[in-house]
């Protein structure tokens, strides 16, 4: 089913695949503000409506015959000036999308390359861009015996998830022959990622704070927007429990981080687009741990946005239509912080889970519960990624005022828990 209102003397932006709204509508409500925005999507829209020109549903994504018909038809009555997509799942959808309709973003090559970290690594291995050394392997025995290689502690990941989904830390043979299966039935949780027969990864562990970097790739040239210093709990996973973004933070000029950053997409082959870029800040300088073809999830950036950056969002929509994109910062620079809260235990069945308002200081920009009634919970490592129960965005001068902020938010959470019969 397509439904289109009347059009408006703006440019033609097909979105692939809304997101969730806790962390996308702020997207979808910047990018309507200055383009016609149409959605593709698998169930019809709802919150999305307000932001929508037009939308087109169909039951599978990933029936790519179909959707491309469908598109064309789409097109031939309000041609498309640009194909934008924030979801992993479905950047490689958007991309054959826009290489079908001769837009920018249509190196499905290069789009590949980022979404399989395999790929990913061989690439930089061949540019000679820093990064922890890595294998694709197919058997357990075999992960046992590169970890060997490499030298514990090892990591453990899938070869095309995000989010941390997955990855393990492991100091032992035990450990990796557990933590194997484990990155083999993540897979299967996401159906829409590329299934290969080497679907794990087992990688040189990398000391050190992890940063990650939104940026905005035009002909090649690199321009960075935002960079969100990551935190992590619950180890031996990954989970990413809050991210720190400083719009005075020095790596934004750091000419080390710059020149693996531009390096690292140069290898890449990506010249246009937008690209989220993780990097660890080890011993033997900055490493490259993955690079996704799309905006950073996680609300990052709209972190760099609040902390005084330019609107990531309309940057993408530009760069998606071959505008040049609008990157100048805002003239006042703060800092910008996120922290998600879990679940007191194992298989909580949340009744409601709300903010004392009364008890929330003013640098807190948003508070807002991520579980409904009736919901259950559990905290990493049986609840990663999906164990989140609310967030915290708070706003302030500087790093440490954001962290008391975010404290006193956590105190005046609540979770209020359904009586188990």
């Amino acid at each position: 089913m397509t439904s289109t209102s009347a059009a408006e003397p703006q440019p033609h932006l097909l979105v692939v695949w809304p997101g969730k709204r806790n962390f996308r509508e702020y997207l979808l409500k910047s990018v309507a503000t200055r383009y016609r925005v149409h959605l593709l999507h698998e169930t019809e829209p709802s919150w999305e409506q307000q932001y929508l020109d037009g939308w087109t549903v169909i039951d599978d994504l990933s029936d790519q015959s179909t959707v491309e018909a469908m598109m064309a038809k789409v097109a031939e009555a309000d041609p498309f000036d640009g194909v934008l997509c924030w979801d992993e799942s479905w950047i490689l959808l958007a991309a054959r999308l826009a290489r079908s309709f001769g837009l920018p973003g249509g190196d499905v090559e290069a789009i590949n390359r980022c979404r399989d970290k395999h790929l990913t690594r061989e690439a930089l291995n061949a540019a000679g861009v820093p990064q922890p050394r890595s294998a694709a392997v197919t058997t357990v025995d075999e992960a046992v015996r590169v970890a060997a290689e490499f030298g514990y502690p090892a990591v453990v990941k899938p070869r095309a998830l995000a989010g941390s989904l997955g990855v393990v830390k492991v100091a032992t043979e035990a450990e990796t022959r557990a933590s194997f299966q484990f990155a083999r039935d993540s897979e299967s949780l996401i159906p829409e990622m590329p299934q290969q027969e080497a679907s794990t990864l087992i990688e040189e562990y990398i000391d050190g704070p992890e940063i990650s970097i939104d940026a905005a790739i035009v002909n090649g040239q690199v321009q960075v927007l935002c960079i969100a210093r990551k935190q992590v709990g619950f180890e031996p996973h990954f989970e990413e429990t809050g991210h720190v973004v400083d719009g005075h933070d020095p790596l934004l000029v750091d000419p080390v981080v710059l020149g693996v950053l531009s390096d690292t997409h140069a290898a890449l082959g990506f010249r246009h687009g937008i690209t989220h870029t993780e990097l660890r800040l080890g011993s033997r300088g900055p490493q490259v741990i993955e690079v996704n073809a799309r905006i950073g999830g996680d609300l990052i950036p709209y972190l760099g946005l609040r902390s005084g950056g330019p609107d990531v969002g309309l940057v993408a929509a530009a760069v998606a239509c071959g505008q040049t994109p609008p990157t100048e910062p805002a003239a006042e620079r703060r800092v910008a912080a996120i922290r998600y809260f879990y679940p007191p235990h194992d298989a909580t069945v949340v009744d409601e889970v709300s903010f004392d308002s009364a008890r929330l200081p003013a640098a807190i920009d948003r508070a807002e519960a991520l579980a409904a009634h009736g919901d259950v919970k559990s905290p990493p490592p049986n609840g990663l990624l999906v164990g989140r129960v609310a967030l915290a965005v708070a706003v302030a001068g500087s790093g440490a005022q954001c962290a008391d902020a975010l404290d006193r938010a956590e105190k005046a959470l609540i979770v209020k828990e359904l009586e188990r019969r």
